[in-house]
């Protein structure tokens, strides 16, 4: 039976984790979409990135699917994905499901309170 660290591990092994500060520096550069993939109760009590997109993991596949109802408009396999969550393992399971879906350029930056400690823009 695989572990949830099995699963981790091998999320790891192929989503890019960049810190917090590279991870401010590209968002102010405004390069490549942010997504914070926690659920919305989470949002609520800690807040997001600024600009950020807000895709739960448990949906990204339907949103992430060109072919779903439910697709979302700014996901586009050309762009850049810097996902977020709370401390990086679900940033690291949604950004495997993207590059398996096919989406080459997903990187994790961990999680908001690095990003917030490090003095990153957030919103409500």
């Amino acid at each position: 039976m695989k572990t949830a660290q099995d699963y981790l591990d091998e999320a790891n092994a192929v989503v890019t984790r960049i810190d917090s500060k590279d991870a401010i520096a590209k968002h102010a550069e405004g390069a490549g979409v942010f997504i914070d993939v926690r659920d919305s109760s989470d949002i609520a009590h800690s807040g997001t990135i600024k600009g950020a997109e807000r895709v739960a993991r448990g949906f990204i596949e339907f949103a992430a699917d060109p072919t779903s109802k439910f697709h979302k408009p700014f996901f586009d396999k050309d762009k850049t994905y810097y996902l977020v969550c709370g401390l990086g393992g679900q940033a690291a399971l949604a950004g495997k499901t993207l590059k398996d879906m096919g989406y080459p350029n997903v990187i994790n930056v961990g999680g908001i309170g690095d990003w917030k400690d490090a003095g990153g823009p957030v919103e409500d």
